[in-house]
């Protein structure tokens, strides 16, 4: 099976440490809630080749490796992967840094009304009167809801900053790539 392109991927976290002596590899996630990364039975992990002490200066390019998941959990806030193939903490600790990524395709399916975050961006964003705002350029995670940044596609300048609630956000077509809120051209 031929790697996926670059642009197939998303990044759902990094490997922060080896976690014990089994070569399972600790998963710092970029989501609080990380089901994607849970639920996925392959990932890839890119990571940069290591600096020799007589290397050039060059890292040269990032490797990209597959690997099948044995069992994925949460500990402490981390997701805790075992990975066929790492079987000792050395093997584990080699990894330490690795971006982990996966397919679209790999993430278990939405429930009506829930999106994931990754599917918003891109989208074009428009008022009730039909005016545009721009595109969401991000969406983050403030604590009590999401935020989505609006803004220019082609400068990534943010014009606005959107709470992700049900009273601003009144539609979401992801099959037309737009979103309608309920915000004003001249709200900052």
């Amino acid at each position: 099976m031929s790697a996926p392109s670059q642009n197939e991927f998303i990044e759902l976290g990094a490997i922060s440490e080896a976690q014990g002596l089994r070569g399972q590899v600790k998963v710092r996630p970029h989501a609080t809630d990380p089901v994607a990364l849970l639920s996925s039975k392959l990932v890839w992990l890119s990571l940069l080749p290591r600096k020799d002490a007589g290397a050039s200066s060059s890292l040269g390019q990032p490797t990209l490796t597959q690997y099948a998941v044995k069992s994925a959990k949460m500990h402490s806030g981390n997701v805790v992967l075992a990975l066929e193939g790492i079987s000792d903490r050395d093997q584990a600790l080699a990894l330490k840094g690795a971006r982990v990524l996966v397919t679209r395709d790999a993430f278990p399916k939405e429930e009506k009304d829930t999106y994931y975050w990754v599917d918003l961006i891109g989208c074009q964003a428009k008022n009730q009167q039909g005016e545009s705002l721009g595109h969401v350029l991000d969406v983050s995670e403030n604590g009590a809801h999401g935020v989505i940044a609006v803004g220019d596609l082609a400068t990534k300048k943010i014009q606005y900053l959107v709470p992700f609630v049900k009273e601003v956000v009144l539609d979401v077509d992801l099959q037309s790539k737009s979103i309608t809120l309920d915000w004003q051209l001249d709200w900052q």
